[in-house]
Formats: structure tokens, C-alpha cells, sequence
């Protein structure tokens, strides 16, 4: 794998938005794929395809419905636009955050675009920063590419590979990149920055920090 050529694929932004709730964080991911915006929706909206490349889902994938991903999140569908787009909450231990996907053309093919959106008074945030979520998403759309390209790989070869010497380097990689996302987006000092995509890089790889 090139995996910095992997990396460059992804368009990373880090943001923020006023939540009745008060002030959130938001993280963005976007990438291109080599199809269209109706096969881009089916692979991201049918649990046989999303089980091949992100996770096994259970539940209902309609609107207002509840899904749960196998040993991660669970929520509710708020909204849904075929083959646009749809949200939905995003549960996880005991936390819930929000997830906007959007699916538009792009040249010859398709992006995907996805929204994180999560508290900022959360611990987990402050302790972890934008990679928290950005390496586990980066990993996502690594799937996905190597899914729609035809060339994907089971979640059994994904865990091996997650714990290889090239899947620690392309998460390395992907929560510096989180950092100087972060950096240019002017909501963190590099310093910061750093300090917190180098403890979620030792949670993901098992590094010393």
C-alpha cells in the first residue's frame, strides 16, 4: 500500500458549531471514489454491502429507524435523502455525537462527505482531539475504497492488518494529518494539537506516548 498516497486521498477539516446544547466540535472527512453517487448510497445504506468494508449492522436503515454496529456505535436515523445523504446519532459508551453523510458527484465519480459532531466539554474530546474520531474514520474509507475497487479484504484480514507494521504506520500518519488539520482549521496551537493526536496514535497503536 502507498499509504501517504492513502492518506492525501482524504480531505480533513476540523471545525465548530453552536448546538442548543452548547459548543460542538466538528470533524469532517471527505473522499472520491471511482462510481457513482446511486452505487456510493448502496454501499453505505445496505447491511450485506456496509458488513464488507466498515462493520456487521443490525436494526432498521430507514428512516427513524435504529441500527447498531457490531462491538461499536448504535442510534437513531434523523433524517435520510436518497442517495444524497442521511443523518443519525452515534451512540457509543454512553456518549452520543452526530453523523451527517452527504453523496455528491465528482468528475467521473462520486464523494463521500462526513460530518462528526461531537460536545466539546466531553473528556474523551478534550483528553483525544479530532484524531478520536478522524483515524477511526480514515480507517472507514480505507475500507470502503478497497470495497468499491473490488480489491476489500474480511474484518478478520482488517484486524491483522490494523495490527501490522504498515496499519500502525497509516495510523500514525492519519492522526498527524488530524493535527495539522486541526492547525490550519485555527482551533488548536500546534502544541496542543500534537500533544493530543500523539495519545490517540498510542490508543490506536499501542505506542508509548
Amino acid at each position: 500500500m502507498d499509504i501517504q498516497h492513502e492518506i492525501a486521498a482524504t480531505r480533513r477539516t476540523v471545525g465548530a458549531r453552536t448546538l442548543e446544547a452548547g459548543e460542538a466540535a466538528v470533524v469532517t472527512v471527505s473522499r472520491a471514489f471511482p462510481t457513482d453517487v446511486a452505487d456510493l448510497w448502496s454501499a453505505c445504506t445496505e447491511a450485506e454491502r456496509i458488513a464488507r468494508w466498515f462493520l456487521p449492522v443490525s436494526g432498521e436503515l430507514r428512516l427513524g429507524g435504529q441500527y447498531q454496529l457490531e462491538g461499536n456505535a448504535g442510534g437513531t436515523v434523523t433524517a435520510c435523502d436518497p442517495p444524497r445523504g442521511f443523518d443519525a446519532t452515534w451512540e457509543f459508551g454512553g456518549g452520543v455525537s452526530w453523523i451527517e453523510v452527504r453523496l455528491t458527484p465528482d468528475g467521473d465519480g462520486a464523494r463521500f462527505t462526513l460530518t462528526h459532531i461531537a460536545h466539546v466539554d466531553d473528556d474523551h474530546w478534550r483528553t483525544y482531539g479530532p484524531a478520536a474520531v478522524g483515524i477511526g474514520w480514515d480507517l472507514g474509507l480505507l475500507g470502503l475504497a478497497a470495497h468499491l475497487t473490488g480489491s476489500g479484504i474480511t474484518p478478520d484480514q482488517a484486524e491483522e492488518w490494523s495490527a501490522s507494521d504498515e496499519g500502525r504506520l497509516f495510523m500514525a500518519g492519519s492522526g498527524r494529518s488530524w493535527a495539522e488539520a486541526s492547525v490550519a482549521s485555527g482551533v488548536e496551537e500546534r502544541g496542543d494539537a500534537e500533544e493530543r493526536a500523539d495519545r490517540t496514535i498510542a490508543f490506536y497503536t499501542g505506542a508509548e506516548v
